[in-house]
Protein backbone atom coordinates (compact mmCIF):
# COMPACT_ATOMS: atom_id res chain seq x y z
CA UNK A 1 0.00 0.00 0.00
CA UNK A 2 1.63 2.97 -1.32
CA UNK A 3 1.47 6.88 -0.42
CA UNK A 4 -1.35 7.22 -2.77
CA UNK A 5 -3.92 5.66 0.25
CA UNK A 6 -2.83 8.05 2.86
CA UNK A 7 -6.03 10.19 3.75
CA UNK A 8 -5.45 13.62 4.61
CA UNK A 9 -6.00 14.12 8.42
CA UNK A 10 -8.80 16.69 8.13
CA UNK A 11 -10.46 14.00 5.71
CA UNK A 12 -10.13 11.52 8.57
CA UNK A 13 -11.91 13.34 10.94
CA UNK A 14 -14.59 14.73 8.70
CA UNK A 15 -15.49 11.75 7.51
CA UNK A 16 -15.86 10.03 10.84
CA UNK A 17 -17.60 12.94 12.19
CA UNK A 18 -19.84 12.68 9.04
CA UNK A 19 -20.38 9.14 10.20
CA UNK A 20 -21.33 10.31 14.19
CA UNK A 21 -23.53 12.75 12.81
CA UNK A 22 -25.30 10.28 10.60
CA UNK A 23 -25.82 7.79 12.65
CA UNK A 24 -26.55 10.33 15.94
CA UNK A 25 -29.34 11.25 13.76
CA UNK A 26 -30.52 7.62 12.74
CA UNK A 27 -30.89 6.41 16.23
CA UNK A 28 -30.92 9.34 18.59
CA UNK A 29 -28.34 7.79 20.91
CA UNK A 30 -24.76 8.70 20.74
CA UNK A 31 -23.96 5.36 22.85
CA UNK A 32 -25.16 3.47 19.68
CA UNK A 33 -24.11 5.93 17.34
CA UNK A 34 -20.53 5.11 18.46
CA UNK A 35 -20.92 1.31 18.12
CA UNK A 36 -21.91 1.51 14.90
CA UNK A 37 -19.42 3.83 13.64
CA UNK A 38 -16.73 1.34 15.16
CA UNK A 39 -18.96 -1.67 13.12
CA UNK A 40 -18.63 0.36 10.15
CA UNK A 41 -14.99 0.46 9.82
CA UNK A 42 -14.49 -3.07 11.03
CA UNK A 43 -16.25 -4.28 8.13
CA UNK A 44 -13.91 -1.52 5.59
CA UNK A 45 -11.23 -2.77 7.48
CA UNK A 46 -12.93 -6.52 6.94
CA UNK A 47 -12.15 -5.91 3.06
CA UNK A 48 -9.07 -7.16 1.23
CA UNK A 49 -6.98 -5.15 -0.45
CA UNK A 50 -8.45 -5.32 -3.50
CA UNK A 51 -12.03 -4.80 -2.41
CA UNK A 52 -11.22 -1.48 -0.80
CA UNK A 53 -9.20 -0.51 -3.89
CA UNK A 54 -12.31 -1.18 -6.04
CA UNK A 55 -14.77 1.16 -4.06
CA UNK A 56 -14.22 4.57 -5.78
CA UNK A 57 -15.90 6.84 -2.89
CA UNK A 58 -14.96 5.53 0.27
CA UNK A 59 -17.05 7.90 2.67
CA UNK A 60 -20.12 7.26 0.34
CA UNK A 61 -19.54 3.28 1.06
CA UNK A 62 -18.53 3.96 4.54
CA UNK A 63 -21.95 6.29 4.78
CA UNK A 64 -23.50 3.71 3.12
CA UNK A 65 -22.97 1.05 5.15
CA UNK A 66 -23.25 2.40 8.50
CA UNK A 67 -27.06 3.21 7.35
CA UNK A 68 -27.80 0.08 6.77
CA UNK A 69 -26.71 -0.88 9.91
CA UNK A 70 -28.66 1.70 11.50
CA UNK A 71 -32.15 0.47 9.19
CA UNK A 72 -31.28 -3.02 11.11
CA UNK A 73 -31.00 -1.97 14.41
CA UNK A 74 -34.09 -0.06 13.84
CA UNK A 75 -36.01 -2.83 12.45
CA UNK A 76 -34.66 -5.13 15.06
CA UNK A 77 -34.01 -3.02 18.72
CA UNK A 78 -32.04 -6.35 20.23
CA UNK A 79 -29.53 -5.85 17.00
CA UNK A 80 -27.15 -3.64 19.03
CA UNK A 81 -27.22 -6.59 21.80
CA UNK A 82 -27.13 -9.53 19.83
CA UNK A 83 -23.75 -7.67 18.05
CA UNK A 84 -22.50 -7.91 21.56
CA UNK A 85 -23.40 -11.40 22.35
CA UNK A 86 -22.03 -12.65 19.12
CA UNK A 87 -18.22 -11.03 19.57
CA UNK A 88 -18.21 -12.30 22.86
CA UNK A 89 -19.31 -15.98 21.76
CA UNK A 90 -16.38 -15.31 19.43
CA UNK A 91 -14.36 -14.21 21.74
CA UNK A 92 -15.01 -17.11 23.61
CA UNK A 93 -14.50 -19.74 21.16
CA UNK A 94 -11.26 -18.51 20.22
CA UNK A 95 -9.82 -18.38 23.76
CA UNK A 96 -7.88 -21.04 23.63
CA UNK A 97 -5.98 -19.61 20.71
CA UNK A 98 -5.49 -16.65 22.26
CA UNK A 99 -4.28 -18.81 25.50
CA UNK A 100 -1.87 -20.48 23.75
CA UNK A 101 -0.74 -17.12 21.92
CA UNK A 102 -0.53 -15.41 25.02
CA UNK A 103 1.98 -17.76 26.35
CA UNK A 104 4.16 -17.43 23.50
CA UNK A 105 4.06 -14.19 24.26
CA UNK A 106 5.08 -14.40 27.73
CA UNK A 107 7.80 -16.31 26.97
CA UNK A 108 8.98 -13.90 24.22
CA UNK A 109 8.72 -11.36 26.63
CA UNK A 110 11.37 -12.79 28.58
CA UNK A 111 13.73 -12.79 25.67
CA UNK A 112 13.22 -9.28 24.67
CA UNK A 113 15.46 -6.34 25.20
CA UNK A 114 13.90 -2.40 25.58
CA UNK A 115 15.29 -2.05 21.77
CA UNK A 116 12.59 -4.53 20.90
CA UNK A 117 10.33 -2.14 21.82
CA UNK A 118 11.06 0.40 18.51
CA UNK A 119 9.80 -3.05 16.09
CA UNK A 120 6.15 -2.83 14.98
CA UNK A 121 4.64 -6.44 16.56
CA UNK A 122 4.64 -8.33 13.14
CA UNK A 123 8.82 -7.60 12.98
CA UNK A 124 8.97 -8.20 16.90
CA UNK A 125 7.49 -11.80 16.53
CA UNK A 126 9.29 -12.30 12.79
CA UNK A 127 12.67 -11.66 14.23
CA UNK A 128 12.14 -13.48 17.54
CA UNK A 129 10.76 -16.82 16.35
CA UNK A 130 13.25 -17.13 14.12
CA UNK A 131 16.71 -15.53 15.31
CA UNK A 132 15.64 -16.67 19.10
CA UNK A 133 13.67 -19.45 18.91
CA UNK A 134 15.23 -21.05 15.54
CA UNK A 135 11.76 -21.70 14.01
CA UNK A 136 11.92 -22.48 10.32
CA UNK A 137 10.39 -19.10 8.18
CA UNK A 138 7.19 -21.12 7.14
CA UNK A 139 6.27 -21.71 11.07
CA UNK A 140 7.13 -18.20 11.59
CA UNK A 141 4.51 -17.43 8.47
CA UNK A 142 2.19 -19.78 10.63
CA UNK A 143 2.08 -17.69 13.76
CA UNK A 144 2.04 -14.39 12.06
CA UNK A 145 -0.29 -14.85 9.74
CA UNK A 146 2.32 -13.57 6.92
CA UNK A 147 2.97 -14.68 3.98
CA UNK A 148 6.74 -16.36 4.18
CA UNK A 149 8.43 -14.40 1.72
CA UNK A 150 6.61 -11.27 3.95
CA UNK A 151 8.26 -12.86 7.14
CA UNK A 152 11.98 -12.80 5.92
CA UNK A 153 11.61 -9.68 5.00
CA UNK A 154 10.01 -8.47 8.55
CA UNK A 155 13.05 -10.47 10.33
CA UNK A 156 16.03 -8.41 8.25
CA UNK A 157 14.23 -5.35 8.93
CA UNK A 158 14.10 -5.98 12.72
CA UNK A 159 17.91 -7.12 12.92
CA UNK A 160 18.63 -4.07 10.51
CA UNK A 161 16.74 -1.67 13.08
CA UNK A 162 18.44 -3.44 16.09
CA UNK A 163 21.86 -3.12 14.65
CA UNK A 164 20.56 0.65 14.13
CA UNK A 165 19.85 1.16 17.29
CA UNK A 166 22.95 -0.08 18.97
CA UNK A 167 24.64 3.30 16.83
CA UNK A 168 25.84 5.71 19.05
CA UNK A 169 22.73 6.98 21.11
CA UNK A 170 21.35 10.66 19.70
CA UNK A 171 21.90 13.69 22.44
CA UNK A 172 18.42 15.14 23.11
CA UNK A 173 19.39 18.03 21.17
CA UNK A 174 19.78 16.84 18.07
CA UNK A 175 16.33 15.01 18.39
CA UNK A 176 15.37 18.44 18.73
CA UNK A 177 16.99 19.99 16.12
CA UNK A 178 15.86 17.05 13.34
CA UNK A 179 11.94 17.13 14.95
CA UNK A 180 11.95 20.66 13.80
CA UNK A 181 13.48 20.12 10.54
CA UNK A 182 10.87 17.39 9.80
CA UNK A 183 8.24 20.12 10.84
CA UNK A 184 9.41 23.00 8.72
CA UNK A 185 10.11 20.38 5.70
CA UNK A 186 5.82 19.36 6.10
CA UNK A 187 4.80 22.96 6.47
CA UNK A 188 7.11 23.90 3.33
CA UNK A 189 5.62 20.63 1.41
CA UNK A 190 9.69 20.41 0.87
CA UNK A 191 9.63 16.60 -0.83
CA UNK A 192 13.16 16.47 -1.37
CA UNK A 193 14.12 18.04 1.79
CA UNK A 194 11.71 15.87 4.19
CA UNK A 195 13.16 13.14 2.27
CA UNK A 196 16.86 13.76 3.08
CA UNK A 197 15.94 13.76 6.68
CA UNK A 198 15.42 10.20 6.32
CA UNK A 199 17.22 6.92 6.58
CA UNK A 200 16.93 5.53 2.81
CA UNK A 201 15.31 3.24 4.43
CA UNK A 202 13.23 4.52 6.57
CA UNK A 203 9.86 2.94 8.12
CA UNK A 204 6.48 4.91 9.17
CA UNK A 205 3.95 2.63 11.54
CA UNK A 206 0.28 4.85 11.05
CA UNK A 207 -1.91 3.39 14.50
CA UNK A 208 -5.97 4.26 13.58
CA UNK A 209 -7.13 1.87 15.72
CA UNK A 210 -9.83 0.59 13.32
CA UNK A 211 -11.51 4.07 13.80
CA UNK A 212 -10.25 5.96 11.05
CA UNK A 213 -9.64 4.93 7.56
CA UNK A 214 -5.53 5.29 8.08
CA UNK A 215 -2.90 3.13 6.51
CA UNK A 216 -2.98 -0.79 7.65
CA UNK A 217 0.39 -1.55 7.22
CA UNK A 218 3.68 0.15 7.57
CA UNK A 219 5.35 2.37 4.30
CA UNK A 220 9.08 1.47 4.29
CA UNK A 221 11.70 3.81 2.28
CA UNK A 222 12.51 7.63 2.62
CA UNK A 223 10.62 8.51 -0.73
CA UNK A 224 7.74 6.76 0.21
CA UNK A 225 7.34 7.50 3.82
CA UNK A 226 8.09 11.18 3.27
CA UNK A 227 4.83 11.22 0.76
CA UNK A 228 2.93 9.50 3.18
CA UNK A 229 3.74 12.45 5.77
CA UNK A 230 2.86 15.35 3.70
CA UNK A 231 -0.18 13.74 2.14
CA UNK A 232 -1.50 12.90 6.21
CA UNK A 233 -0.63 16.23 6.42
CA UNK A 234 -1.67 18.30 3.70
CA UNK A 235 -2.43 21.87 3.81
CA UNK A 236 -5.23 23.18 5.48
CA UNK A 237 -6.69 26.51 6.63
CA UNK A 238 -7.90 24.25 10.04
CA UNK A 239 -4.68 22.39 10.05
CA UNK A 240 -1.78 22.95 12.23
CA UNK A 241 1.58 21.33 12.99
CA UNK A 242 3.75 21.78 16.15
CA UNK A 243 7.45 20.32 17.58
CA UNK A 244 5.90 19.17 21.42
CA UNK A 245 7.26 16.64 23.71
CA UNK A 246 6.39 13.44 22.75
CA UNK A 247 7.19 10.13 25.40
CA UNK A 248 9.82 12.70 26.77
CA UNK A 249 11.53 13.48 22.98
CA UNK A 250 10.78 16.20 20.67
CA UNK A 251 7.91 14.73 18.49
CA UNK A 252 5.09 16.60 16.11
CA UNK A 253 1.71 17.63 17.09
CA UNK A 254 -0.89 17.89 13.95
CA UNK A 255 -4.31 19.95 15.38
CA UNK A 256 -7.16 20.31 12.69
CA UNK A 257 -8.70 23.44 14.07
CA UNK A 258 -8.68 23.11 18.40
CA UNK A 259 -8.26 19.29 18.03
CA UNK A 260 -5.12 16.92 18.28
CA UNK A 261 -5.89 14.40 15.33
CA UNK A 262 -2.24 12.91 15.05
CA UNK A 263 0.22 12.45 16.93
CA UNK A 264 4.02 11.88 15.57
CA UNK A 265 6.82 10.80 17.47
CA UNK A 266 10.13 9.93 15.72
CA UNK A 267 13.20 7.59 16.18
CA UNK A 268 16.42 8.84 15.42
CA UNK A 269 19.48 6.89 14.31
CA UNK A 270 22.85 8.63 13.17
CA UNK A 271 21.65 12.00 12.58
CA UNK A 272 18.08 11.07 10.63
CA UNK A 273 14.82 9.20 11.09
CA UNK A 274 14.90 6.25 11.00
CA UNK A 275 11.30 5.43 12.24
CA UNK A 276 8.41 7.44 12.20
CA UNK A 277 5.08 6.17 14.49
CA UNK A 278 1.87 8.39 13.92
CA UNK A 279 -0.92 7.88 16.07
CA UNK A 280 -4.56 8.34 14.91
CA UNK A 281 -6.19 6.39 16.66
CA UNK A 282 -8.95 8.49 18.56
CA UNK A 283 -9.42 6.55 21.72
CA UNK A 284 -5.64 6.83 21.97
CA UNK A 285 -5.56 10.92 21.45
CA UNK A 286 -8.77 11.51 24.14
CA UNK A 287 -6.30 12.45 26.75
CA UNK A 288 -4.35 14.76 23.94
CA UNK A 289 -7.98 16.27 23.76
CA UNK A 290 -8.71 16.75 27.71
CA UNK A 291 -9.69 20.45 28.36
CA UNK A 292 -6.69 22.16 30.07
CA UNK A 293 -6.54 22.47 33.62
CA UNK A 294 -5.31 25.38 34.98
CA UNK A 295 -1.90 25.71 36.82
CA UNK A 296 -1.56 22.06 34.80
CA UNK A 297 2.36 21.96 33.40
CA UNK A 298 1.55 18.34 31.94
CA UNK A 299 -1.40 19.59 29.95
CA UNK A 300 -1.50 18.77 26.35
CA UNK A 301 -3.70 21.42 25.59
CA UNK A 302 -2.39 24.83 24.62
CA UNK A 303 0.76 26.83 22.60
CA UNK A 304 3.00 24.24 22.44
CA UNK A 305 6.73 25.61 23.95
CA UNK A 306 8.94 24.30 21.02
CA UNK A 307 7.38 26.28 18.22
CA UNK A 308 4.19 26.28 16.56
CA UNK A 309 2.93 27.13 12.74
CA UNK A 310 0.16 26.65 9.88
CA UNK A 311 1.00 24.17 7.74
Amino acid sequence: MGHADVVPVAELLDERRHLLEVTYWMLGNSRDAESVVGETYRRWYGLSDAERGRITAPRYWLAKTAGGICLGLLAHPRGAADQRDQREEHHTKNGDAEGAQASLAEEVSRVLLNALDSLSPAERAAFVLNDVFGMASDSVADIVGRPESECVELADRARHSLRRQRSRPTPPGDYDHLARAVRQACVDEDAERLESLLCPDATAFFDGGGKVRALSRPVHGSRQVAHSLLTLLARHPRTTLTTHSVNGRTGLIARYGHRVAAVISLDIADHHVAQVWVVLNPDKLRSWNQPATPGDPGSHQGPSQQGDGWL
